[in-house]
Formats: C-alpha cells, structure tokens, sequence
C-alpha cells in the first residue's frame, strides 16, 4: 500500500502543529521546515481545517494550530480522510474499473480486508504517539522563535 503525497503532507502539517501547538504556526515556516510546496500545504491546510483537524486563524498575525487535543486525532482517522477519494485499486472505482475479473475476483475481497486492517492498526495510533517525548522530531519541527526587530540606539 502507498499512500498519497496528500496523506504525507497532512501527516507532517499535523506533527509540526503538534511540536509547536504551544503558538500559532504559519504555512511558510511549514514549508520550510517539511520540504513541501506552500501551493500543496495551502490544499492540505484547508482540507484539514474543513476535518476539525486544524484551526486557522486568517489575518497579518494569522496562522494555525490543531483544533483538538493531540490524544484524540488518531492517524487512522487522518489516513481514511486524506486517501477517502483515492480507491486503493481500479476495481474500487466503478467509473473507472476495466478488470473483466471484477464479478468473481476473490482477490479484491482480500485487498479489502488487509487495507482495513492496516487502517484499524493506524487508529491504534495518536498524534500524541508521534510527537510526545520525540526529542529528535521536536529538534527538526520546532518553530523558529522570532523577535520583532527594534532600533538600536547609540
């Protein structure tokens, strides 16, 4: 199973606003620190704000944050949201299918079940499972602290 770069990127914006849930994060600082476009992040952001993941906040001191506790967002949840229109084989897509096997394939039954079970596995795992007590994720993701600048006088 592969997942989409879609699923990659949510996973990764979900993490860095779980190191830095303490302050409002921007998509630029994101980008930066998870080596991805801003023009993908940006269709990312806004699906996981419309999926209660993620609270943006717009305007010059604007940003985001998680929109729940890290203990309740289970990156089962996350994966099923993010890969829901992506159909793991052709023959999960009606429009599309062309496999003539498709009315006695016992094979796709299989594929269900494991890609089930690979998402049940996942719902075992919370954000707070990745990023909690990860020293080396927090040394990576940690948002840079900026000051605004002052004039110096002499």
């Amino acid at each position: 199973m592969r997942l989409t770069k879609r699923s990659n990127i949510a996973m990764r914006v979900l993490m860095y606003c779980g190191v830095n849930r303490h302050s409002l994060v921007t998509k630029s600082e994101i980008a930066e620190s998870c080596n991805t476009s801003e023009n993908h992040l940006a269709q990312v952001i806004n699906r996981l704000a419309q999926l209660g993941f993620l609270h943006t906040q717009r305007g010059r001191n604007g940003g985001m944050r998680l929109a729940r506790d890290m203990e309740e967002i289970s990156v089962g949840e996350v994966l099923r949201a993010t890969e829901a229109t992506v159909p793991i084989t052709e023959c999960f897509d009606a429009s599309e299918n062309t496999c003539p096997l498709v009315r006695g394939c016992r094979l796709r039954d299989v594929i269900a079940r494991a890609t089930e079970a690979f998402y049940a596995s996942m719902d075992d795992v919370t954000l707070a499972d990745l990023v909690c007590e990860n020293n080396q994720l927090d040394a990576i993701l940690s948002a840079p602290v900026t000051c605004p600048q002052r004039a110096i006088h002499a």
